[in-house]
């Protein structure tokens, strides 16, 4: 007779387990961010492959073709922001001393009407340099990741595609035989979402960037082409990227020009450009059969921002997809492919049970409550 344990021991157990793999994946980072890019990657380059491959291509060959037009894709994209960045810095100068000068009146600002003297603020703003630090090495190793991230890459990629039949099987032969058709079936699906989600989430992106520099230009925003960029590339994560995306631009609106309505604009076009792409972007490009909701989008991107950093943040969400496409074929784990997913029922459990546990009133009851009334 198996054995059942009580709900708060398997809670526990659960939880420790849960806690374990997390602190593994943040100590294996370094191993595990380039490995999962890569993955994702090879999923989407795999129906490439298989063409060229259905067109009498050698198969190393085919890899290394797909590898070669997704390297330089990326580098087309890295020119183009590159070239943005450098007509940025060649003003830096004259930003800086603009930033300078909206400080000092900041400052004075302060000093005259909340009585904090400029010393007081200094030896402020120099405790918050202090406890910035460790941020600023933080970044730094996210810096010099991003770089093993680039090398590892492409043999990552590579060898994946390379190996492709030889992973398939070993997922296959680790389950039952009986589970075959079922572990087909996840694999599919979770090919399909990952395939789906970058090419909508590439699409998205051009579509955001095209938006955000145009509604810039029109404002008169210097440097709207780079700002436009970079808010589509932090629109990819969820919520936080949207705000800074807003932040940027009316930074450089304070500092390059007078007054406030050009700031006010800003955060008008960005509104609207947010409502369009959730609206109508989203739902139609990028969305899929899988659809994870609110509430755990933000837990998991903040939760992969803890373990993996920007990486994590960007990871979060496809990963959690994954998890939700397996959890949705395996009966026991229903439930927690439910609690991820995005469909509110019409009522809960308890009352779903309540109702099935009326009956019908005895006479003595019926008496007593009309009694009451």
């Amino acid at each position: 007779m198996e054995k059942k344990y009580p709900f708060y021991f398997r809670f526990t157990v659960t939880l420790f387990g849960i806690i374990l793999f997390l602190y593994a994946l943040y100590i294996v980072r370094g191993i595990m961010i380039p490995l999962a890019f890569a993955l994702m990657i090879s999923i989407l380059l795999n129906p490439f492959v298989n063409k060229l491959q259905q067109k009498k291509v050698p198969k190393i060959i085919s890899i290394i073709i797909a590898l070669i037009l997704a390297i330089l894709f990326v580098a087309g994209v890295m020119f183009f922001v590159s070239s943005q960045v450098v007509k940025f810095s060649a003003n830096m100068g004259t930003l800086e001393q603009k930033f300078h000068h909206l400080f000092r009146q900041l400052q004075f600002w302060l000093e005259n009407n909340y009585s904090l003297t400029l010393a007081k603020q200094n030896e402020l703003l120099a405790q918050a340099g202090n406890s910035l630090k460790p941020l600023v090495a933080q970044t730094l190793g996210t810096v010099l990741g991003t770089l093993s991230v680039i090398i590892l890459l492409p043999v990552y990629i590579f060898l994946i595609l390379f190996y492709k039949k030889l992973i398939l099987n070993f997922l296959y032969e680790i389950f039952a035989e009986k589970n075959s058709k079922q572990v087909g079936a996840v694999l599919d699906q979770t090919k399909k979402a990952i395939q789906s989600y970058m090419i909508g989430l590439l699409l998205e992106a051009i579509i955001v960037a095209t938006l955000n520099s145009v509604a810039l230009l029109i404002l008169g925003v210097q440097y709207a082409i780079l700002l436009g960029v970079i808010g589509a590339i932090l629109n990819v994560l969820p919520y936080i990227g949207g705000i800074v995306a807003i932040a940027l631009p009316i930074i450089i609106a304070t500092i390059t020009k007078n007054g406030y309505i050009t700031q006010i604009e800003i955060v008008i076009a960005y509104l609207i450009i947010q409502f369009i792409d959730n609206n109508i972007l989203v739902p139609r490009i990028v969305s899929s059969k899988v659809k994870i909701n609110a509430l755990v989008s933000l837990v998991i991107v903040l939760l992969g921002a803890a373990i993996w950093g920007l990486s994590g943040m960007f990871l979060s969400i496809p990963f959690i997809a994954v998890l939700k496409i397996i959890f949705d074929r395996v009966d026991e784990l229903k439930p927690w492919g439910k609690i991820l997913g995005d469909e509110i029922p019409m009522y809960h459990k308890g009352q779903l049970w309540s109702r099935l546990g009326r009956r019908k009133k005895s006479l003595s009851e019926t008496i007593i409550q009309d009694t009451k009334t």
